[in-house]
This record gives C-alpha cells, sequence and structure tokens, in this order.
C-alpha cells in the first residue's frame, strides 16, 4: 500500500498494491500496522457497500454531526466513481475547500476522508458498486450534509443532471450550514 496525503489535513489516497498471477490478484485492502506507520490510527466498527445502476448517480454530500462524526476509507469495487471531500471543520485553513479523487475498480485506489469532512461521489459507469468503512455507528439524527451543487463550492461533478434521492436533493447549501452550524466539530 502506498500513501499519499492530500493538502487537506487527514485526507490520504492509498493506492493499493495487487499481485498478480495467471489466476487473477491478491491483494491487502487494509492492514493496520501500515495504517498506523503513516499516522493512520483508526478503528473500524461498520462497513458499508452501495450500489448504483446508472452513469450520473450522486450520493451526497454527506456527513454525522458529533459526536457520531465519521471517518470513512472508500474504495470502489465495480464501475468507477468521482469521489469527493469537502473540509467543514471548524477552525481549519482549508475550510470549504474540496479535492476529487477518482477511483475505478481498475486503479485500486481507496480515500480515507477524516471526520469533519462531507463525502459524496458521483458514478462514471453503469454498474457502480463502492465499499466503505467507517469508524463511528451510522445514528440517523445525527446526519446532515450539503448539496451537491452548491454555488459557492463549485464542484466540478461529471454529470450536469444527476439522478439523485430525495434526500440529496433537499440538502442545506454551504452558506446556510454555516449560518447554523458554523463548521463540524470533529
Amino acid at each position: 500500500m502506498q500513501f499519499h496525503q492530500c493538502d487537506l489535513r487527514g485526507v490520504y489516497e492509498i493506492t493499493l498494491e495487487p499481485r498478480s498471477d495467471e489466476r487473477g490478484f491478491f491483494m491487502r485492502t487494509f492492514d493496520r500496522q501500515l495504517f498506523d506507520r503513516s499516522g493512520i490510527n483508526v478503528e473500524w466498527v461498520q462497513e458499508n457497500h452501495s450500489r448504483s445502476i446508472q452513469k450520473g448517480v450522486i450520493r451526497g454530500l454527506h456527513f454525522q454531526f458529533a459526536p457520531h462524526a465519521e471517518t470513512k476509507l472508500i474504495r470502489c469495487i465495480r464501475g468507477g466513481i468521482l469521489d469527493i471531500c469537502v473540509d467543514l471543520r471548524t477552525g481549519s485553513p482549508t475550510f470549504g475547500e474540496w479535492r476529487s479523487f477518482e477511483l475505478t475498480e481498475g486503479n485500486k485506489k481507496m480515500v480515507l476522508i477524516p471526520r469533519g469532512c462531507a463525502h459524496g461521489f458521483c458514478t462514471l459507469t453503469d454498474e457502480s458498486e463502492v465499499v466503505y468503512k467507517v469508524d463511528n455507528y451510522y445514528t440517523p439524527q445525527a446526519e446532515g450534509g450539503v448539496i451537491w451543487n452548491d454555488p459557492d463550492l463549485q464542484i466540478t461533478w461529471p454529470a450536469a443532471s444527476p439522478l439523485l434521492s430525495e434526500k440529496d436533493s433537499k440538502l442545506k447549501t454551504l452558506k446556510e450550514f454555516k449560518a447554523i452550524h458554523k463548521g463540524l466539530i470533529p
């Protein structure tokens, strides 16, 4: 595994290293010692799997409020996604900034997103599947989000008219979020 820390504090792009032969491949997707050596000390408590059946599905931008905030480790195991991380941490010098990562079944990359960041993705292919670990349990009453097409964020999404859930289509803007909450406490 190769760990590359992004310029948003605590965000890592992780490249997996499959070992291939005539049968296929084998790869390690988590190793506590390697994560610890990279300064990532996370206790995973839940793993989720989502499937989107068409290109242009956007899920997000989601987060959970403290004390239920989550660190996420995201990997695309089928198809491809454009993964988005938005820093919403109170006092962060990169508050309101976002980064994107292309995760595909072929490139074997993962992204670690720390607590206090919103997360979302857009499918780049039909039949995309995403598996992600979290370090806190899903708590419906603690969930929040920022609207995918927020004019202040100006995220460059690969879909102009995405398929969204009803919930995701009604999320707050960054301005509304800041007026109410100021930021997230990781």
